[in-house]
């Protein structure tokens, strides 16, 4: 099952997290019937879409008989929140599994990376990254299993989210205009209860306006194959991020830094006596970078302008850690040399794999023994610490967390 633990902004960051996080598929149920206040606001949104120049052929089809997907409203109000300390959040998201899995997606596609490098100028450490933490590298079984139909969800948002509707509307007429455009079915456009969808979880806007057919076919689909996705996503970061080719994203260091502040040449800061934290030089003298300490006493970065291009994918500073290392990991960097405070090596994809067999056969349901971390997972841990009063019970799986299971609870 996918991760789902990515942290975003009305447009990418609150909005998309449960694309991987609470966007499981709901029994017919979950769509309550259409009320006479969701009619009169269809007949009237219609009007309205067709203004924007949607067909009334892709209205019907999409609109004409559609039932809001009233959970929505329970996943706006409250997400599922495990509070995790900084290793803890990168320890799940730079997992084993996402690092071997990695390598085996950059050897299927070694090609498309080298084009995007090619024309983009984006690392492909930090492409393979985000695949890797928003859909599982494209795992077909993350589409089937936890996503939805997104014009359902977006049909109620329109209607009833109080706060943002105005946001919400124009959303559901770009989906609509994707529809109308041929590039995608509603059957097809399935994501999170915020709409989200594909392997780097797209909004309806990012779809229309940043996607690109980067395979060629005729449309631009953040569905199937991965290149329409991971080529917009460098055009996404190049864009939106202003990433800039051939720099990395920044570099553990250490040394007297502190004294020094602002953005500085990496030559700067070695004049300064900071130097990277594995004894390498810094291959681009010329450009610039700042200090940041994330946890005081953890690990020292220096991270320049392509680290914030991560950021602005996501606009947490933590999640830009993550998919940066990750993608280091991928393409054969180690750990951090210096450990966060507190810190725990992270689990290996056996140990993993055990965990969840332990928890499985003492009744706490992972949902699967296949090394992958999600909510499923996190709730079965901290269920299983509330009851053997292993504190905290924050639902990280780590080395106590196995211990105790190999003890038999």
């Amino acid at each position: 099952m996918p991760d789902r633990d990515s942290f975003h902004s009305p447009t990418r960051r609150r909005l998309l997290q449960t694309a991987l996080g609470a966007a499981v598929m709901l029994p017919a149920a979950a769509h309550a019937a259409a009320s006479p206040d969701f009619d009169r606001w269809r007949d009237g949104f219609r009007a309205k879409a067709l203004a924007k120049g949607i067909s009334t052929r892709t209205w019907d089809r999409v609109m004409g008989s559609i039932e809001p997907d009233m959970s929505v409203f329970a996943k706006l109000k409250k997400q599922p929140e495990f509070h995790e300390q900084l290793w803890q959040y990168i320890n799940r998201r730079v997992s084993d599994w996402r690092i071997t899995a990695g390598r085996e997606a950059l050897r299927r596609n070694e090609a498309l990376f080298g084009r995007i490098e090619r024309d983009f100028g984006v690392e492909r450490g930090t492409l393979l990254a985000l695949w890797g933490v928003e859909s599982a590298y494209g795992d077909p079984l993350v589409q089937q299993n936890h996503m939805r139909p997104v014009f359902p969800s977006l049909a109620a948002l329109a209607w009833r989210e109080p706060r943002r509707r105005a946001y919400w509307e124009t959303e559901l007429i770009n989906a609509l205009r994707i529809v109308d455009k041929g590039w995608s079915t509603p059957e097809e456009m399935r994501g999170s209860w915020a709409g989200a969808m594909g392997h780097s979880q797209w909004m309806p806007e990012v779809w229309l306006n940043v996607g690109i057919d980067y395979d060629g076919d005729g449309r631009v689909s953040p569905f199937g194959r991965p290149d329409d996705a991971l080529g917009s996503t460098a055009k996404y970061l190049v864009r939106r991020g202003k990433y800039q080719r051939g720099e990395h994203w920044g570099y553990e260091v250490e040394g007297p830094g502190g004294a020094a502040s602002g953005r500085r040449t990496y030559s700067e800061w070695s004049r300064s006596g900071v130097t990277r934290a594995d004894g390498q030089p810094f291959p681009n003298s010329s450009a610039s970078a700042t200090m940041w300490v994330p946890v005081k006493g953890g690990p020292t970065f220096l991270i320049g302008p392509n680290f914030y291009a991560v950021k602005s994918y996501n606009p947490s500073m933590n999640y830009a850690l993550a998919i940066c290392h990750l993608g280091d990991r991928i393409l054969g960097g180690g750990p951090f040399v210096h450990p966060f405070p507190g810190s725990e090596r992270a689990l290996t994809l056996a140990e993993v794999q055990e965990m969840q067999t332990r928890l499985t056969r003492a009744g706490f349901d992972t949902g699967g023994t296949d090394g992958r971390v999600g909510n499923d997972t996190m709730k079965a841990i901290r269920d299983f610490q509330l009851k053997t009063g292993l504190l905290p019970a924050d639902g990280y799986g780590g080395l106590k967390v196995l211990a105790r299971l190999r003890q038999g609870g």
